[in-house]
């Protein structure tokens, strides 16, 4: 007998959200409808798929392997339906972005116009958030993250890599003059990161670690901080190349910097088995060329 693919695609949920209880408030079903999906699934097959305990569910080697594949054969199959139902028409419907907001400002805002013309029928909502955000608990059906992954339940796609750069404005560096070495940040205002301690490497060589003088949990804030000459700040690209091509701000020890840190990897991240995949490629596809990291 074959597993119906709505059964299916609760035993995803279950295993996407950690849990029954979870997967039945998304899915707007009973609780006893999930456990009863789950456990069709496993009597149909002969095997245990989830080991339950009373504070969490965990796959079995059984399970991990089997839900992958149904994964990626209900995705082919929602493809196939949703080309043939939609071919010749453009993506419609809502689709939920999210990024830190120094990301949304700088870079998905001075694209929206000519998305929304090429896709009028997709209804935009833009989220930001300064951490990681739950996909599933934020309804989020597409986030840009910046810097390594770390889940492997989402799919990623790579929109390119934002080196990171030291930064101050000229004001600042001619009041309380230019380091000349890494450690010469001791002697100045350090503008970092509350929360992500991360975001406080800094990647210079023998000097990575910075006690912050100043500190803000929103990047677009550090910037400004830095631009009104409060300090020296570490800032990615996608937020201060226009600053450093007008002068707003100054660019230094560049030659102490180390490269290729995972920081500067920026990706566009999703569940595969997502409802809403043409609409996430149609965005990923008009963004990814045009964005300035």
């Amino acid at each position: 007998m074959l597993t119906r693919s709505d059964d299916l695609t609760i035993l995803l949920m279950v295993v996407d959200c950690g849990g029954f209880s979870a997967a039945a408030d998304l899915l707007d079903i009973q609780v006893a409808r999930v456990s009863r999906a789950v456990s069709k699934v496993e009597k149909q097959l002969g095997v245990t798929i989830l080991n339950r305990t009373t504070r969490r569910i965990e796959l079995t080697d059984e399970g991990r392997q089997f839900v992958e594949s149904v994964r990626e054969g209900l995705q082919l199959i929602q493809r196939a339906e949703e080309d043939l139902v939609s071919r010749g028409e453009l993506p419609k419907g809502r689709l939920r972005v999210d990024a830190a907001s120094p990301f949304v400002f700088h870079q998905l805002v001075p694209l929206i116009q000519a998305f929304k013309v090429e896709y009028p029928d997709i209804e935009l909502v833009l989220t930001s958030n300064e951490g990681f955000v739950d996909l599933l608990e934020k309804k989020t059906d597409v986030a840009i993250r910046i810097g390594m992954l770390t889940d492997s339940t989402l799919h990623a796609r790579s929109l390119g890599k934002s080196p990171l750069y030291i930064v101050a404005s000229s004001e600042y560096l001619a009041r309380r003059g230019m380091p000349q070495k890494p450690d010469g940040l001791n002697r100045h205002e350090l503008i970092g990161f509350t929360g992500a301690k991360v975001l406080n490497h800094w990647p210079l060589k023998g000097f990575q670690y910075i006690e912050p003088t100043i500190m803000s949990s929103n990047g677009e804030t550090v910037r400004q901080l830095a631009i009104a000459g409060n300090g020296i700040a570490c800032l990615s690209g996608f937020m201060v190349k226009d600053d450093l091509e007008t002068g707003r701000l100054v660019a230094i020890l560049e030659s102490d910097k180390l490269l290729n840190t995972g920081r500067e990897q920026v990706n566009a991240v999703y569940y595969q088995s997502s409802s809403v995949a043409r609409r996430i490629s149609a965005f990923i596809d008009f963004i990814k060329p045009k964005l300035s990291l």
